[in-house]
């Protein structure tokens, strides 16, 4: 091993910017080019997060990209720089393109590598999630719209093998994750399986299919229809808003499927309060690593102890900084869910466990008291993906989510079907988590590899077996 710029690499290689090694953000020349010429063209969605695929089969006429898109070509490394498109790994080297050219999203970085650097192991390497971390910290903007500098990427350091050495790497790098491919398949395969199976649970319990026999035994259960009425008139009574209170719109049942004997439908707007965060422009200077009030973003949800309820967040405010701030606090046992973009279709649905305030890309719904679980479990059956308005950057709005038709059991009847749901669900939950844990694992090993390939100590017998990441 040898020393270069104070970082440790094997003799004969060296360390070099990404700038020496790479030209960033090349410019085209355009001179000639017909308007009418069929060019390959690439939007953020169509780069893969993590896995390095790209999707290079739309195609454009060089009229309509040839301004306002960023340009490249084949064997470039198209790195995202906008959050959090970065630090989800939207990397890729690009294949080939038609007639040779290819215009993407404004939020691409582009690397040429120079002769002598390998693409895919200059993608390797700022694919690894470390360097990713890294980048993260020098990201500049508003919040939400955080972006890697050019001149920070230009300036990163990568340690640089001879090019035998670069390709032998990359053929051992892809070797190693080939090796895990088939376990990772197996636990998405499962993933979905366990998806399948607790659609089709939650599907049966509001439509009533797993209380059947309970229904009758239990004949003269008070019907639903005299619970909504409390819960209207209840909600009624407690109003203390301005100008007169308005009620709920109600259902159309017109076209609405039967029910079981007793149900009744109802609006989420009968049943549920519905609001949406708020993300100030002062907001980070009132934050804080810790405090008495949550302020969740989408991102949160993915934080480890957050999957079902929201226990932590990236920051905290005050209750001083709430009222300042005019925030909604959402009260414990909200709903809370992805409004805004991409992380819509991700469905994820989660609950509070205290009250917190969130961004403007999250909505809330709190369901009245009486029907909480019951509700819970009925919205996990939604997909949220159906009710965005489809636009480029799809959102979920309240007109949305308020008409939607719930059926709705008697009480006594929803408390047993809630237990039912928790029973056969359970299970399915801890498989949930082991799969997960799992894909973690795998994930690790993967960087792991990265990471001793970068150091020039991948060239031994590396103890990745395909049995660690699958699930007995």
């Amino acid at each position: 091993m040898s020393a270069t710029n104070g970082q440790q690499v094997p003799s004969g290689w060296t360390v070099k910017t990404i700038e020496e090694v790479a030209e960033v953000n090349p410019r085209l020349s355009k001179d000639g080019m017909p308007d009418n010429l069929p060019v390959s063209f690439v939007p953020m969605p169509a780069v893969g997060a993590g896995d390095g695929t790209i999707d290079v089969s739309r195609e454009r006429p060089f009229s309509e990209v040839k301004k306002g898109f960023t340009p490249f070509q084949e064997g470039d490394v198209l790195f995202a720089k906008i959050t959090p498109c970065m630090e989800n790994g939207k990397i890729a080297v690009v294949p080939k393109l038609k007639n040779g050219y290819g215009f993407g999203s404004t939020e691409f970085h582009v690397l040429r590598p120079s002769d002598g650097m390998d693409a895919r192991y200059l993608y390797y390497y700022v694919s690894n999630k470390s360097f990713r971390a890294e980048a993260q910290h020098y990201m500049s903007g508003a919040v939400g719209q955080k972006r890697v500098p050019t001149a920070y990427l230009k300036e990163c350091k990568i340690p640089v093998a001879p090019p035998d050495q670069q390709k032998r790497i990359v053929a051992e790098i892809e070797k190693q994750f080939s090796r895990l491919d088939e376990a990772v398949a197996n636990l998405k395969r499962v993933k979905a399986n366990l998806k399948r199976y607790k659609a089709a649970v939650l599907k049966a319990a509001v439509e009533g299919k797993l209380t059947e026999e309970w229904r009758k035994a239990h004949p003269d259960t008070e019907p639903a229809s005299e619970l909504l009425k409390r819960i209207l008139a209840e909600r009624r009574a407690k109003w203390n808003g301005k100008g007169n209170y308005k009620e709920p719109v109600g259902p159309d049942t017109t076209n609405l499927l039967a029910l079981p004997k007793g149900w009744a439908w109802a609006t989420v707007g009968q049943l549920a309060e519905i609001g949406s965060g708020n993300t100030p422009a002062n907001i980070l200077g009132h934050l804080q690593s810790d405090g008495p009030i949550p302020w969740y973003k989408v991102g949160d949800m993915n934080r480890p102890g957050n999957e079902r309820v929201m226990r932590s967040a990236e920051g905290y405010l005050s209750q001083e900084a709430v009222e300042k701030l005019g925030l909604k606090l959402f009260p414990p046992g909200t709903i809370i869910f992805p409004k805004r973009g991409g992380a819509i279709a991700t469905n994820k649905k989660r609950q509070l466990m205290a009250g917190s305030t969130t961004d403007l890309n999250v909505m809330g719904l709190t369901p009245d008291s009486s029907v909480h679980d019951y509700f819970r479990w009925w919205f996990s059956s939604i997909d949220l993906a159906s009710l965005s308005d489809g636009s480029n950057v799809p959102q979920v709005n309240n007109k949305d989510v308020l008409p939607l038709t719930v059926p709705l059991p008697p009480l006594a009847e929803q408390e047993r079907i809630v237990a039912e749901v928790e029973r056969r669900l359970s299970v399915v939950e801890d498989l949930e988590e082991a799969a997960e844990a799992n894909f973690l694992h795998a994930n690790r090993l993967c960087q792991a590899i990265l990471q001793q390939s970068f150091s020039g100590q991948l060239f031994r017998d590396y103890p990745v077996k395909p049995d660690e990441v699958t699930i007995g």
